[in-house]
C-alpha cells in the first residue's frame, strides 16, 4: 500500500511538471508542442490522482486554477508595496520635461536610458509569491490597498502558479496587467446581447468587472490573459540564492519571462529622445493591429538605482510616465456654462453639453478647468465644441470651432464674485486658479464636511452629500467641528428625516471619535496632504502638538514629503480659524494622537523617531526582518534605497553597493551594535 502511494506520488509531481510546462508554451510563448487531447488525458489523471488523495493537492496544481464555489466577499487586502499609477505626457513637450526632471534630480546631463513599453488597457494587478508559489492576487484598488481575488487569478492561465525557478527567493512581488483580448470581448458582448444583458463599453471595463466576479468559473470563461511588466525583488536575497542579478528594468523583463511569466514583446530600450519619439509614432498606427487594447507607451528609466534614488511623489513614480495617444474626439454643442466652487474654494467653470457618446459613456458635462483655460478657448454659448476624456476619464473641451458660431452667441466671462455666497474672488498671480476666500462660504463648509465623512477620512455612515447640503443651508453645522455638537432632536427638524434615522447618524458621528490620528489628519483637508501621505506624517509626528509646532524643513525631511506639502501643512497650522478647530475637535474627544504603543516607544527612542534607515548586509546575531521591526516598533521608518533623506545605514557582512553609496552621500554608517544603543538610548 505504501509503495503504491509512493509511486501515485511520484505520478502527480511528474504529472503537475508535464501540464506546467504545456501551459507554458500555450498560453505564454504562444507555441504548443501537446496536442489538446493529451493534455485533457494528462488533466484528468492528475485530478484522479488527487482526489484519491486529497493530501497531495498543491496550491501551485494545475487543477487549482477554476473555483468550485463562488467568494461570498473580496476582503481588502495592504499592498506589500504601493501599487501607483503614472503620470500622464500628451506631447513630446511633456516627455522631455519629464526627462530633465529625472536628470536634474539624479544630478545628471546625459539622456537616462529608459525602456518604452506597450500600455496596455486592462487592470493592473499585485501578484505575491512565496518560495515561489503563487499565493496572492490583488487588484490596484487606492495603491495602497486592494481586493483579494487570488482565486480569480488562479483562472489566469498566463499567470504561473509556481515559478519556474529551483531556488526562488521567499518573497517576491510582480506587477503586471490583465486584460481581455478584444476578440474575446466581442465575443462577450454577442452573448451579453443575445442574453439581453447590458454590453460592456469597452475591454478595460469588461476585464474589471470580470476580474470581481464572486464566481471564478465565470473568470475562467472569459480567458483573461496577463502581461508582466515589472518585479519588486532584495537584490541581496537574489545574491544569496545565486539568482541571476536584476538591476534594470530590461533584465526584470528578461527575469519574468524566464521563471514563466508573459512579457509584451513590444518593448525597446532608447537612448534618446528621438528614439522615443520613433517608437511612439510607430505603434500611434500598428497598435490598431494588435489583438488588444493599448492606449499609449509606458516609458521607465532602466536604471534600477535612478528609479529608487527619484523615489515617489504621493501617487506616482518621478522614474516613469505614460505617454497617451490622443483620445477619441467628438463634437457637441456649449448649451450654458455653470461655476462649481469646491471645499478648497477653487471656482471650476464646468460646460453643460447637449449630450453625446464618448469613449463608451454618454457625456453631458465637461470641465473647462480655469479662467486661464477659458480665455484661451475664446468660449461663446451655443459654440460647437470638441470634446475628449482627459486620461480617458474625465470629459473637457478641447477646442471650439469658431467657425460654427451663432452670430448671437454670448461669450462667457468668469464671475467676479463667488457664485455660492456672493463674496468678492481671488485669483493670485501665480495661480491659474480663481478662490472664493470666504472661509463661511456655504459651498467650502460642505466640501470640507463631505471631505471630513467620507470613507478614508472620518468614514461617517449616514452623512451624505444630501444631508450636509441641509445642514449648512439650515445653518446647523458651520464647520466640522459643529457635526459633534448636533443632537438627534436637531436632525429630526430636517426634512424625511426620523428619530431611528437621526439616532443612527448621531451614534456614527460619536463612533467616529475613536478614528486614528492619521485619518483625523487627513479629514482636515490641508492642500495636498492626502490619505497616503497622512499616515506618512502621523507615523513620524504623533500628536498634533508636535505637527503643529514643526518647522517646514522639518516636515520635508519625511521620506516621500516634498517642500509643497511641508509648506501647505505649516501656513494651515498658523491660521487662527484652523487652530481654533483643532482646539474645537480635542474637546470633542477626537483622536489627535496616535496609540499609546507608538507614543510610549516615540517618546523613549528620541534618537530612532522619524529617522529613515536602511538595513544591508548579513547581521552578526539579529535578522534583517528583526532589525527593520524593532526599528518600526521604535518610531523609525526603514527603506530599501539608499538616497539622501536616509539618516542611518545598518551594515552588516558583505554589505554591497549601498554601503558604497550611503558613502558616497555621507549618510552615516553604523554597526548592529551602534543600533542597538541607540534603541536602549533613553
Amino acid at each position: 500500500m505504501a509503495k503504491t502511494f509512493m509511486i501515485e506520488n511520484l505520478r502527480v509531481v511528474e504529472l503537475r511538471q508535464l501540464l506546467q510546462q504545456a501551459s507554458y508554451e500555450y498560453y505564454v510563448l504562444d507555441a504548443p508542442t501537446m496536442a489538446d487531447s493529451v493534455y485533457d488525458a494528462l488533466y484528468r489523471e492528475l485530478q484522479d490522482l488527487e482526489n484519491k488523495h486529497p493530501q497531495l493537492i498543491t496550491a501551485d496544481s494545475p487543477t487549482q486554477r477554476v473555483g468550485e464555489k463562488p467568494a461570498s466577499q473580496f476582503n481588502s487586502v495592504q499592498h506589500y508595496i504601493p501599487l501607483f499609477s503614472l503620470e500622464n505626457a500628451f506631447d513630446d513637450g511633456d516627455v522631455k520635461a519629464w526627462q530633465e526632471r529625472c536628470q536634474k534630480g539624479l544630478e545628471k546631463t546625459e539622456f537616462l536610458d529608459s525602456i518604452c513599453e506597450l500600455k496596455i488597457d486592462g487592470s493592473a494587478i499585485a501578484l505575491t509569491y512565496q518560495k515561489g508559489i503563487l499565493v496572492r492576487g490583488a487588484t490596484r484598488g487606492d495603491g495602497t490597498s486592494g481586493e483579494d481575488i487570488t482565486s480569480n487569478i488562479k483562472t489566469i492561465r498566463s499567470i504561473p502558479l509556481r515559478l519556474n525557478l529551483e531556488n526562488p527567493p521567499e518573497h517576491l512581488e510582480i506587477r503586471g496587467e490583465a486584460f481581455l483580448p478584444i476578440a474575446i470581448f466581442e465575443q462577450i458582448n454577442q452573448e451579453r446581447s443575445q442574453q439581453n444583458e447590458s454590453l460592456f463599453a469597452n475591454p478595460r471595463n469588461a476585464a474589471a468587472g470580470t476580474l470581481r466576479q464572486l464566481d471564478s468559473r465565470i473568470v475562467a470563461k472569459r480567458r483573461l490573459d496577463f502581461f508582466a511588466y515589472t518585479v519588486h525583488l532584495n537584490r541581496e536575497d537574489f545574491a544569496l540564492q545565486n539568482l541571476p542579478d536584476v538591476s534594470s528594468q530590461w533584465q526584470a523583463l528578461e527575469f519574468l519571462e524566464q521563471v514563466g511569466f508573459r512579457v509584451n514583446p513590444n518593448k525597446r530600450l532608447c537612448k534618446s529622445l528621438q528614439e522615443l519619439q520613433e517608437y511612439y509614432d510607430h505603434w500611434a498606427t500598428e497598435r490598431l493591429k494588435l489583438p488588444y487594447m493599448t492606449d499609449g507607451m509606458v516609458i521607465k528609466l532602466n536604471n534600477f538605482s535612478h528609479q529608487e534614488n527619484l523615489g515617489f511623489t504621493q501617487k506616482t513614480p518621478r522614474w516613469a510616465i505614460a505617454w497617451k495617444y490622443p483620445a477619441e474626439e467628438v463634437p457637441t454643442i456649449i448649451e450654458s456654462v455653470t461655476v462649481q466652487v469646491g471645499r478648497t474654494g477653487t471656482l471650476t467653470p464646468v460646460a453643460e453639453l447637449r449630450p453625446v457618446f464618448l469613449a463608451g459613456t454618454t457625456v453631458a458635462r465637461a470641465t473647462l478647468h480655469n479662467s486661464d483655460r477659458l480665455a484661451e478657448l475664446d468660449l461663446h454659448i451655443g459654440d460647437t465644441a470638441i470634446v475628449r476624456k482627459a486620461g480617458e476619464i474625465i470629459p473637457e473641451v478641447v477646442r471650439i470651432l469658431p467657425e460654427l458660431r451663432p452670430k448671437d452667441a454670448i461669450k462667457f466671462v468668469m464671475p467676479s464674485h463667488c457664485p455660492e455666497c456672493g463674496q468678492p474672488v481671488f485669483k493670485p498671480e501665480d495661480e491659474a486658479a480663481t478662490r472664493c476666500i470666504n472661509c463661511q462660504c456655504p459651498a467650502i463648509v460642505r466640501g470640507a464636511i463631505e471631505h471630513w465623512v467620507s470613507r478614508d477620512a472620518l468614514d461617517i455612515n449616514g452623512v451624505g452629500e444630501r444631508l450636509v447640503k441641509q445642514l449648512v443651508t439650515e445653518n446647523q453645522v458651520t464647520a466640522i467641528a459643529d457635526l459633534y455638537e448636533l443632537t438627534s432632536e436637531q436632525l429630526q427638524t430636517l426634512e424625511r428625516m426620523g428619530q431611528k434615522s437621526a439616532d443612527k447618524i448621531i451614534a456614527a458621528i460619536a463612533h467616529s471619535k475613536n478614528k486614528p490620528w492619521a485619518r483625523v489628519l487627513y479629514g482636515l483637508g490641508i492642500r495636498h496632504v492626502g490619505s497616503v501621505n497622512a499616515q506618512n506624517i502621523a507615523d513620524n509626528f504623533p500628536n498634533v502638538q508636535l505637527l503643529a509646532s514643526a518647522s517646514p524643513e522639518a516636515i520635508a525631511s519625511i521620506f516621500g514629503i516634498g517642500e509643497e506639502i511641508a509648506q501647505s501643512i505649516y501656513r494651515w497650522f498658523r491660521q487662527e480659524a484652523n487652530q481654533n478647530l483643532i482646539q474645537k475637535l480635542k474637546d470633542a474627544g477626537l483622536q489627535l494622537v496616535a496609540s499609546a504603543k507608538d507614543q510610549l516607544a516615540t517618546s523613549c527612542n528620541p534618537n530612532i523617531a522619524g529617522q529613515t534607515f536602511v538595513v544591508t548586509g548579513t547581521l552578526p546575531t539579529l535578522k534583517r526582518d528583526q532589525a527593520k521591526e524593532m526599528i518600526k516598533a521604535a518610531g523609525g521608518k526603514v527603506t530599501d534605497s539608499v538616497s539622501k533623506k536616509t539618516n542611518y545605514l545598518v551594515v552588516g557582512e558583505e554589505a554591497g553597493s549601498k554601503l558604497d553609496k550611503a558613502q558616497s552621500l555621507g549618510v552615516p554608517c553604523i554597526s548592529e551594535e551602534e543600533l542597538l544603543q541607540l534603541l536602549q538610548a533613553p
